[in-house]
């Protein structure tokens, strides 16, 4: 099963049968827990594709350079990985921020993101090197919208975020390191809360870098097979799989089947969008600062000093005159 199955079309329809056939003809349900899940995402045209048949012996279908870029993977497709103990399962996703799906039809993009980070030990997150800062190249807006659903969410078995850079130019790898790093704990700082919560809490960030496919292959493929090695024995300590997962391989079909459709249905889990996260953290930052508007008011300090002493005669009436006047500032804010 090296060539792929379709899990999930590009219109969110989950294939229950084609799984069913995929666990059985790679006995997957045999294995229990000695197993591994890896996802890749990243931007469309980005050789994600590429990367996971290089590294992993597959099949996956992948775009042709001579008829130029375009939507190659649609939907999210699953492949057995070739010569790879544990049995190890990838999933190529299709690319973001695509002129195929565009703005309005991105809701798909972050759910599929969130599958991936529900479903698989260790995510690939596929950016190139000259992408590194840009807002939707880089899988910003993604990681954005993802981190604020599983910052929220109750704790999970700890993942493995891999970063691949591509087409690595001479900029250090340090200090290319220290640029993601620094990146993705601004992200997860931003989602307000709950606050006292660390990235590493549910994340173990690992970033590699590779060389041009195009013009550097014999390169290329001497790091890629130093990249596969590190897929072998994933799941003992110290590998890249994090936290054991508790879901035996005989009950995957139907855990993954229940994610998805979780993920498609609870309005609790769905993942907002770009406006609406930016909106949340807009109004929480607002109320924020009227209340210390209002704790803060010289009325209300001295109301609260005299309410010390007892009963205060028109204690309700000035509260509210207050409250007044700090909530009608909202309406004099600036739609955004």
């Amino acid at each position: 099963m090296e060539e792929g199955m379709q899990l999930i079309d590009e219109n969110g329809k989950f294939n229950v049968d084609g799984l069913q056939d995929f666990v059985t003809a790679t006995e997957f349900a045999q294995y229990g827990l000695s197993y591994a899940i890896v996802a890749i995402i990243g931007s469309q045209s980005s050789g994600k594709s590429t990367l996971m048949n290089q590294t992993f012996h597959t099949k996956f279908k992948e775009m042709d350079a001579y008829n130029g870029r375009s939507q190659t993977t649609k939907g999210i497709w699953i492949a057995k990985c070739s010569d790879i103990d544990p049995f190890t399962i990838v999933m190529d996703f299709e690319g973001t921020d695509s002129n195929q799906r565009g703005e309005d039809d991105a809701a798909f993009e972050r759910q599929s993101t969130l599958f991936a980070l529900e479903i698989a030990d260790v995510v690939l997150i596929n950016m190139w090197c000259k992408d590194i800062g840009l807002e939707h190249a880089a899988s910003r807006p993604l990681l954005k919208t993802v981190f604020f659903a599983i910052k929220r969410s109750s704790k999970q078995p700890k993942k493995t975020l891999l970063f691949v850079i591509r087409d690595h130019t001479k900029t250090p790898l340090e200090r290319l390191k220290k640029f993601i790093f620094e990146d993705i704990e601004k992200i997860w700082d931003a989602v307000p809360e709950p606050e006292t919560t660390t990235l590493y809490e549910f994340f173990k960030v690992e970033i590699t870098a590779l060389p041009s496919y195009e013009f550097q292959e014999v390169e290329f493929k001497e790091q890629v097979a130093q990249l596969r090695q590190q897929f072998v024995h994933s799941t003992c300590p110290g590998g890249l799989v994090g936290d054991r997962k508790k879901v035996k391989s005989a009950s995957f079909s139907i855990y993954a089947e229940d994610i998805w459709k979780t993920i498609k249905e609870n309005k609790d889990l769905d993942l907002p969008s770009i406006k609406e996260m930016v909106a949340t953290f807009r109004c929480e930052a607002i109320a924020e600062e009227k209340l210390k508007c209002f704790t803060s008011n010289k009325r209300w300090l001295a109301i609260k000093e005299d309410v010390q002493a007892g009963p205060v005669p028109g204690f309700g009436q000035d509260v509210t005159s207050i409250l007044e006047t700090c909530l009608s500032e909202l309406l004099q804010l600036p739609a955004d």
